[in-house]
């Protein structure tokens, strides 16, 4: 359809709703949900790409309580064994954690606006 056109939805009530598809709006993407895996006592993937307003969901799979927190003091996220912890990011840029209970667990998280 070409902007500035029109366009029709009927409902399934039969109520006819009219539209105009309009140029130059532009629709905030949805934010998403972002699954790291910890497991084996490793951090999967040690480096992701997120945006302002995802989510991290972190997923515990060892029998072995972990943490996810920041180096620069942003969070710390318990992760009980085998549960998830989650967390909607706040602001942009980058920011390494770690697992307090096992340090050798580094990952890397870099937060776009």
């Amino acid at each position: 359809m070409k902007p500035g056109g029109h366009f029709l939805i009927v409902a399934a009530s039969g109520i006819a709703i009219l539209g105009i598809a309009v140029s130059g709006i532009s629709v905030p993407a949805r934010a998403a949900t972002i699954q790291i895996l910890m497991q084996d006592l490793e951090i999967t993937p040690a480096e992701t790409t997120a945006k302002v307003g995802d989510t991290i969901e972190w997923v515990n799979e060892d029998i072995f309580v972990h943490s996810a927190t920041a180096r620069n003091g942003d969070w710390d996220v318990e992760l009980p064994a085998q549960k998830t912890g989650t967390l909607v990011l706040k602001k942009p840029g980058v920011v390494d954690y770690y697992c307090r209970y096992h340090p050798n667990m580094k990952a890397r998280l870099t937060i776009a606006p």
